[in-house]
C-alpha cells in the first residue's frame, strides 16, 4: 500500500475518532408515544417539560402553585399518596426562605431502607421558565416512575420521591427535608437530576462523604446504556462551588448518592430562553436511560454499604463501555510507565535510532507549540472580548457561538503545532523527536498523581505512546494506520474534557483547551511525524481557523433568536430621599437608553453588592423620578441583658406591599454573640480549614436574604457586647419594575431576555436601621 493511500486513510481514522468521540455517548430520539407502558417514552416526559416549562415559577411567583399542583395531581394520577412539606429554613449562608416540597413513598417488601428520586421544581427567579433546569428533572422522574409502577413487580427498597422547592436560592427544600422530615432518616441512597444548560450528554457526578469504590461498582453493575462519567470531572466537582441538593443530603445526613447534570449550551442555563423548544430530547432521553436501569437496580440491592475506604480511577468511552481501576494502582502504573520509558530510550540510543541531541532538540518544538498555542488562543480571546463588548453581557461567560470559538481554538492551535514541526522537523529524527512528548506528559502524570488524583487515567494515552514509541525504534517507517489505531485511546480520553472545559467553567479557559490540544498532538508525533507535508496540515487548519472566525462573527450579533441580557432597576432610598436607576449592563442598548441616555455614565454607586451567582455590581446610574412606594413596617426593641451580660434585642421587618426579597447588610462589622431569624440558627460556613459564621464569625457586609413567598413579617433575635452598635442597611425588593404604572418601564423588545444571576427588574426601597 503506497504512502498516499496509508496517509489518507490515517486522516480519515483520524476523524473518525473524533466523530465517534461525539456522537455515540448518547441514545437518539425518536418519537415513542406508542411505546410500551412499561417502558420510558421521551415523548411522553416531554409533556411534562412543557406543562412546567410554560412559564417563570419560582418560589413566591403566580405560577408556583401551578406547577406545584400540577405534580400533585400527576402523582395522584399513579396512584400515590402525596404529602407536602413547608415551613422556614435557614442555610449555612444566610439565606432564609419557606419552601413547599412535594413528597410521596412507594413502599417496598424490606424494612424501610429507602432510594430517593429528587430534583427540585422551582426555577431560578425571576425570568427563567426552567424547563431543562430542572423541569427535565421533575419530567424524567414522573415518567420514570410511570414506567416503573406499571411493570408492577416487587422490590425490597422503599422509594421516596422528592421534588425540593427553593433549590435556586439556597437548596433549601433539600435543607428543610432533612432537618424536619422522618423519612430522611430512612433515605440511603438518592439521585438527583439536575441541569446547567439545555443540552448535551448529562454528566454522572458523585456525592458520597467517602470514597468512591462501592459507587461506582454499584453504578457499573447497573448496566446503563450511555454513562458519561470520569474520576478527573469527580475531583473537579468536588473542589469547586457548586452545590446541589444532593450536596445538602450528604452533608447533613450523610447520604450517598449520584447527580445527572447536562451542561451543554450553557448560554441558556438561568435565563428567559430555559424554554421547553430549547430542550434537547436526545439529553431528555439519556437521563431515562439513567433513571430506569439504576431504580431497578437499587430498588432491589443493598443499598446500606456503599460508603467505601477505597477510591476508583473511572472513565467512559463510546458505546458505552465504562472503564475502573483502583487508586492504588496510580503509582505503580506511573512507576511502570517511567521504567519501560527508559529502558526504551536506552535499547533506542543503543540501536543508533535515538540521539541524546536528537531527543534534546525534540524538547524545542515541543515547548514552542504548548506554549505559544495556549498564549495564541488567550490573545485571540482577549481580542475578541475588545472588538465584541457584548459577550461580556452574559454573565455565564459562555456566548450564543461558543462552540464556534472553541472549534476555532482547537484548528489554531492545530496549525501552530503543525506549523511549528515544520519549520524544525528537517534537523531533527521522528524518533528522538517522540521522546520529548512522552517524558512531558509522564511528568505531568507525576504531578496529577499527587494533585489531581481523578486525572490519573491520563497515564493511559502514554501507554499507548510507549509502545508506538517501541514501534518507531524496530520500524524505520512504522505503518500509519497503526499508529493511529494506538493513537485512538488519547482522543477518546482527551477530546470530550478539550471540547467541554470551556463549556463548564466559561470561554475564559479557550487557552487551556489550547494548550491541552498542542498535548493531545504530540501524542500523533508517530502518525505526522511521517508525514512530509505539514506545512500543508498547517495551511488547512489555518484556513479552516479563519473560516470559522467568519461563522462566528456571522452569530456575534444578538437578535431574537440569539437576545440579548440586559437589565434595569430602581432604588429609592428613603434616608436621603432620592431615586436612581442601576443597571448591571457594560453596554447600554435601546431599551436602556431611555433611562441612563445615549451617553450613559459609569455608576460612582456606594450600595452594597447584592447577592449573584458571579458578584456582579452595577456599572450605570441616572437619577430616577421619585415614586410613592410604602416602606415596610420596622421595630427594633431592646430585651435587656442576657445571662453572659450581653445586650439582646428584636427587630421585626414586615413588608407592606408585595415583596419577593429581602437582604439585610451590616456596615460596621459587628460580630453578633446570637442571632435567629424566625427561631432558626444558621450553621458555620469553612472556608478552607477555617470555620466562619454568618453572623457570629463574619467576613461579608451582607447578613441575611430573605425570600419572602407569603409576605411574612421577618423576625429577627440577636445579643450583641455592650458598647457595639450595629448598622443594618436594608433593601426591599420587588419584581414588579416591567410593566410598574408609575414608573412606566415598557416591555423588553423580543431581541432581549432579563439578564440573569442578578437582581433585576426589581423596585428596590433602602433604609437604614439604627439602634438608638
Amino acid at each position: 500500500m503506497n504512502n498516499r493511500l496509508t496517509g489518507l486513510i490515517a486522516f480519515l481514522l483520524i476523524i473518525i475518532a473524533v466523530w465517534l468521540s461525539f456522537n455515540f455517548d448518547q441514545p437518539h430520539f425518536e418519537t415513542d408515544t406508542q411505546k410500551s407502558s412499561t417502558q420510558f417514552s421521551t415523548s411522553r416526559a416531554f409533556k411534562h417539560v412543557e406543562a412546567i416549562g410554560n412559564s417563570p415559577h419560582y418560589l413566591g411567583s403566580p405560577d408556583h402553585s401551578k406547577v406545584r399542583n400540577y405534580i400533585v395531581d400527576q402523582l395522584q394520577i399513579m396512584g400515590l399518596e402525596v404529602q407536602t412539606q413547608e415551613g422556614y429554613n435557614l442555610n449555612k449562608n444566610g439565606v432564609l426562605a419557606s419552601p413547599q416540597n412535594i413528597l410521596s413513598r412507594i413502599d417496598g417488601t424490606g424494612n424501610g431502607d429507602a432510594i430517593v428520586l429528587m430534583t427540585h421544581y422551582d426555577s431560578a427567579m425571576h425570568s427563567s421558565n426552567g424547563a431543562s433546569d430542572a423541569g427535565s428533572g421533575v419530567a424524567t422522574i414522573l415518567e420514570g416512575i410511570r414506567a416503573f409502577l406499571e411493570k408492577k413487580a416487587s422490590h425490597k427498597n422503599d422509594i421516596i420521591l422528592l421534588f425540593t422547592d427553593a433549590e435556586e436560592l439556597g437548596l433549601n427544600g433539600a435543607g428543610l427535608f432533612v432537618n424536619d422530615h422522618p423519612w430522611a432518616e430512612d433515605a440511603k441512597l438518592a439521585l438527583n437530576f439536575e441541569a446547567r444548560g439545555s443540552g448535551g450528554s448529562p454528566f454522572m457526578l458523585l456525592e458520597t462523604n467517602g470514597k468512591n469504590a462501592k459507587l461506582i461498582e454499584a453504578f457499573n453493575e447497573a448496566e446503563t446504556n450511555y454513562p458519561v462519567s470520569n474520576s478527573l470531572a469527580y475531583s473537579i466537582y468536588k473542589m469547586l462551588p457548586n452545590d446541589t441538593d444532593l450536596t445538602v443530603l450528604r452533608e447533613k445526613a450523610d447520604i450517598n448518592g449520584y447527580n445527572f447534570a447536562f451542561i451543554d449550551d450553557h448560554f441558556d442555563y438561568h435565563t428567559a430562553n430555559d424554554l421547553p423548544e430549547n430542550l434537547d430530547k436526545e439529553t431528555l432521553a439519556h437521563q431515562g436511560s439513567y433513571l430506569m436501569p439504576l431504580l431497578n437496580h437499587f430498588s432491589n440491592e443493598d443499598i446500606n454499604n456503599l460508603s467505601s475506604d477505597r477510591d476508583l480511577i473511572y472513565f467512559s468511552l463510546p458505546f458505552g463501555e465504562f472503564v475502573k481501576y483502583p487508586f492504588n494502582w496510580i503509582n505503580p502504573m506511573l512507576i511502570l510507565a517511567i521504567i519501560i520509558f527508559l529502558i526504551l530510550v536506552i535499547y533506542g540510543i543503543k540501536r543508533e535510532r535515538l540521539t541524546i541531541v536528537g531527543i534534546l532538540k525534540g524538547f524545542i518544538p515541543l515547548l514552542l507549540s504548548v506554549s505559544l498555542s495556549g498564549l495564541l488562543v488567550w490573545a485571540f480571546w482577549k481580542f475578541c472580548l475588545f472588538i465584541y463588548p457584548e459577550y461580556s453581557e452574559m454573565e455565564q461567560g459562555f456566548t450564543y457561538n461558543g462552540y464556534y470559538y472553541i472549534a476555532l481554538s482547537i484548528f489554531l492551535a492545530l496549525s501552530v503545532c503543525f506549523m511549528i514541526y515544520h519549520l524544525l522537523r528537517r534537523s531533527l529524527r521522528t524518533a528522538s523527536v517522540f521522546v520529548a512528548p512522552i517524558a512531558l506528559w509522564l511528568a505531568l502524570c507525576a504531578l496529577l498523581s499527587v494533585y489531581l488524583k481523578g486525572a490519573s487515567y491520563f497515564i493511559i494515552p502514554v501507554y499507548f505512546g510507549l509502545l508506538q514509541l517501541f514501534i518507531m525504534i524496530r520500524q524505520e517507517k512504522p505503518n500509519r494506520i497503526l499508529m493511529v489505531l494506538l493513537s485512538y485511546p488519547a482522543i477518546f480520553i482527551l477530546l470530550p474534557f478539550i471540547w467541554s472545559l470551556p463549556v463548564a467553567l466559561g470561554l475564559k479557559l479557550l487557552f487551556a483547551s489550547g494548550i491541552l490540544i498542542s498535548l493531545l498532538f504530540s501524542l500523533f508525533l508517530p502518525l505526522f511525524g511521517y508525514f512530509r507535508r505539514l506545512k500543508s496540515f498547517a495551511v488547512l487548519c489555518f484556513l479552516t481557523f479563519n473560516v470559522l472566525i467568519f461563522i462566528a462573527h456571522y452569530y456575534s450579533d444578538f437578535s431574537i433568536e440569539r437576545p440579548k441580557p440586559n437589565s434595569l432597576v430602581y432604588i429609592q432610598d428613603q434616608d436621603k430621599n432620592t431615586s436612581y436607576w442601576y443597571s448591571y449592563d457594560r453596554m447600554i442598548d435601546g431599551w436602556t437608553s431611555e433611562y441612563f441616555g445615549e451617553n450613559a455614565q459609569e455608576s460612582s454607586h456606594t450600595e452594597s453588592n447584592f447577592s449573584s451567582k458571579y458578584g456582579s455590581a452595577f456599572t450605570y446610574k441616572a437619577e430616577a423620578p421619585f415614586i410613592n412606594i410604602p416602606e415596610p413596617g420596622i421595630t427594633i426593641e431592646n430585651t435587656g441583658l442576657d445571662s453572659l451580660n450581653n445586650e439582646s434585642y428584636r427587630l421585626k421587618i414586615a413588608p407592606n406591599r408585595p415583596i419577593n426579597k429581602m437582604e439585610l447588610f451590616e456596615i460596621k462589622d459587628v460580630d453578633f454573640e446570637e442571632f435567629r431569624v424566625n427561631g432558626l440558627e444558621a450553621e458555620e460556613v469553612y472556608l478552607g480549614e477555617n470555620p466562619f459564621h454568618m453572623f457570629k464569625r463574619r467576613w461579608k457586609e451582607r447578613l441575611l436574604t430573605y425570600y419572602a413567598s407569603n409576605q411574612d413579617t421577618l423576625r429577627i433575635e440577636f445579643s450583641i457586647k455592650k458598647g457595639d452598635k450595629p448598622e443594618f442597611v436594608l433593601y426591599e425588593s420587588a419584581y414588579d419594575l416591567v410593566g410598574n404604572e408609575l414608573l412606566k418601564v415598557k416591555e423588553r423588545p423580543e431581541e432581549m431576555i432579563p439578564r440573569p444571576f442578578v437582581l433585576n427588574d426589581a423596585t428596590i426601597l433602602k433604609k437604614t436601621i439604627r439602634i438608638k
